[in-house]
C-alpha cells in the first residue's frame, strides 16, 4: 500500500472514529439529562445517519483493492444499516422514540469506535493487541444486540405504520408488490444475511486472535 493510500485510509478511519465516538457521547448525554433511552434519534440521528451514508466508501475501497475485504460483505451490511436508518427509521417519526432505537444506535456507536481505532492504528502498523482483542471479541455481544432487539425488531414494529401510511407508494407504484411486502421479506431474510456476516467475524477472529497468540507460542 503506498503512503497516499495509508494517509487516505489513516484520515478516514480516524474521522469515522471520532464521528461514532460524538455520536455515542451525544447518546449517552441524552440518556443521563432525561433520564429516558427515548431521545437516542433526535440527540445522534443525523450524525449517525452522515456516518453511515459516509462508509459506502469502505464498498469502494473493497471493489478497487485499496482494502482486502472485497465488496460484497461492506455492501451488504452497508444497505443493510442505510435502509434501516433512512428508509424507515428518519422517515417514521412513531419508531424514533422506540429503546429499540437507543440500543441500535449505542451497540452501533461503541462497535464503530472499536472498529475504526483498530482500522486507524493498523494503518500506521502499531495496533495495541487490546484494541485488537476488543475488535475481534466486543461483536460478540454487540452485534446480536444491535440486530435483534435493535433494527429487527423497528422493523416489525413499523410493519403496520408502513402499511397504514402506505409509504413509498408513488416509488413502488410501478412493481407488483408495495413497499411494506418489500419491508416483510427483507425481515425474513434478514436475519440470515446478518449470520453470513457474523460467522464471518468469528472467522476473523480465529485468524487474527488465535494465530496471533500460535505464533507467540512457537
Amino acid at each position: 500500500m503506498g503512503g497516499l493510500s495509508k494517509l487516505y485510509l489513516l484520515s478516514y478511519n480516524s474521522l469515522q472514529a471520532i464521528g461514532w465516538a460524538v455520536s455515542s457521547f451525544q447518546i449517552l448525554c441524552n440518556l443521563l439529562s432525561t433520564s429516558s433511552v427515548a431521545g437516542a434519534y433526535s440527540s445522534a440521528g443525523k450524525l449517525i445517519s452522515f456516518l453511515q451514508c459516509a462508509a459506502f466508501l469502505e464498498v469502494i475501497h473493497g471493489a478497487i483493492g485499496l482494502v482486502p475485504s472485497g465488496a460484497l460483505l461492506p455492501l451488504m451490511q452497508w444497505g443493510g444499516r442505510t435502509h434501516f436508518l433512512l428508509a424507515i427509521v428518519s422517515k417514521l417519526d412513531e419508531v424514533q422514540q422506540l429503546p429499540s432505537v437507543f440500543i441500535t444506535f449505542f451497540a452501533w456507536s461503541i462497535s464503530e469506535v472499536i472498529r475504526y481505532s483498530h482500522y486507524a492504528f493498523s494503518c500506521i502498523g502499531n495496533c495495541p493487541y487490546w484494541i485488537t482483542y476488543l475488535r475481534y471479541t466486543a461483536f460478540i455481544v454487540l452485534y446480536p444486540l444491535g440486530v435483534g432487539p435493535g433494527e429487527i425488531w423497528i422493523m416489525y414494529r413499523a410493519l403496520p405504520i408502513v402499511k397504514k401510511k402506505n409509504l413509498y407508494s408513488e416509488t413502488f407504484s410501478g412493481l407488483p408488490f408495495s413497499y411494506y411486502d418489500f419491508l416483510k421479506v427483507v425481515l425474513i431474510i434478514y436475519p440470515f444475511l446478518w449470520l453470513k456476516l457474523y460467522l464471518h467475524l468469528f472467522r476473523q477472529r480465529r485468524s487474527k486472535l488465535f494465530k496471533r497468540q500460535d505464533k507467540k507460542r512457537a
